[in-house]
């Protein structure tokens, strides 16, 4: 008797200068009790090293080294045009500074292939510690303009979230084939929740596998100084991309708000957080006619 069909997956890690975590990144991928998976290690022109570490130390996965520094989407999109040219049933994107448990890859597999029709999926993911949750669901409030993490599992069983993070997100091939990639005017952030929100709309449930599990360094954070400027920009991108009529209407007025608070500051308060916000309003305005 044939053994039963195991799909492969390709899991696709975006480096930029992840020295500190891309080993133990790939490592636990490679620990992972299910073997039907390839590894792809997309570079955004590092310069710590870490490429050329990761080349001597995992020569089974595949190299791709971006000549610039792409951002997130366009990064990624690389990664997955390589997994689906040579045929992956589904596509990990994982972080560079996040790390599998033991059976991540099989629990992720064995939910995604009860959706016949195609799935985006998150593991749990836990902080660097292992006991606290960074992710066990989004929720985005269109009406303040942001998107939040939930931190208390909803079930045992998987269960629906409004948007997949990015961080850890496994995505079936048939989910690419009719919404595409990632969205490439988003350089870092709210890029996940644009294609959840593009596949959710898409007829594809959004699910988060409580038996799946991921541990998050979240270095991101401390080493990116413009970390507000594209959490502005890409969410203004965002919302104004996807927000119905009525919320457009809602959101005009909000935004005037925030920009008379942020003129306020920039007068009285001066800060570089400030002067972020301000050129991320500014820069938005190009970014509409892209």
């Amino acid at each position: 008797m044939s053994e039963p069909y195991q799909p492969t997956i390709f899991v696709v890690v975006l480096n930029y200068n992840g020295k500190d975590t891309l080993a133990a990144c790939l490592s636990s991928i490679y620990q992972s009790d299910y073997c039907h998976f390839e590894v792809v290690l997309v570079d955004n022109a590092s310069n710590d090293g870490s490429f050329e570490l990761a080349k001597n130390q995992f020569s089974r996965a595949h190299f791709i080294k971006n000549p610039t520094n792409l951002g997130f989407s366009r990064g990624n999109n690389i990664g997955i045009r390589f997994a689906l040219e040579k045929f992956a049933d589904y596509v990990l994107v994982l972080n560079n500074d996040a790390c599998l448990k033991k059976n991540t890859l099989s629990e992720l597999v064995g939910v995604a292939q009860e959706k016949t029709a195609g799935s985006v999926l998150n593991p749990l993911i836990f902080n660097k510690d292992g006991r606290s949750i960074w992710f066990a669901g989004g929720q985005i409030l269109w009406s303040q303009m942001k998107n939040i993490h939930l931190t208390k599992i909803s079930a045992k069983n998987p269960y629906s979230t409004e948007y997949c993070t990015g961080c850890a997100m496994l995505v079936s091939k048939e989910v690419f084939k009719q919404i595409g990639l990632f969205d490439e005017r988003y350089f870092l952030y709210y890029e996940d929740a644009d294609f959840s929100v593009r596949a959710k709309k898409a007829g594809f449930e959004l699910l988060i596998c409580p038996t799946a599990k991921v541990i998050h360094q979240e270095q991101s954070t401390i080493k990116n100084d413009l970390k507000i400027y594209w959490l502005v920009l890409s969410g203004l991108l965002f919302f104004s991309c996807h927000s119905d009529f009525s919320q457009k209407i809602w959101l005009f007025f909000y935004l005037q708000l925030r920009k008379l608070k942020n003129f306020h500051a920039s007068v009285f308060k001066p800060s570089p957080h400030v002067s972020q916000v301000n050129k991320a309003y500014k820069d938005f305005k190009k970014l509409k006619l892209q």
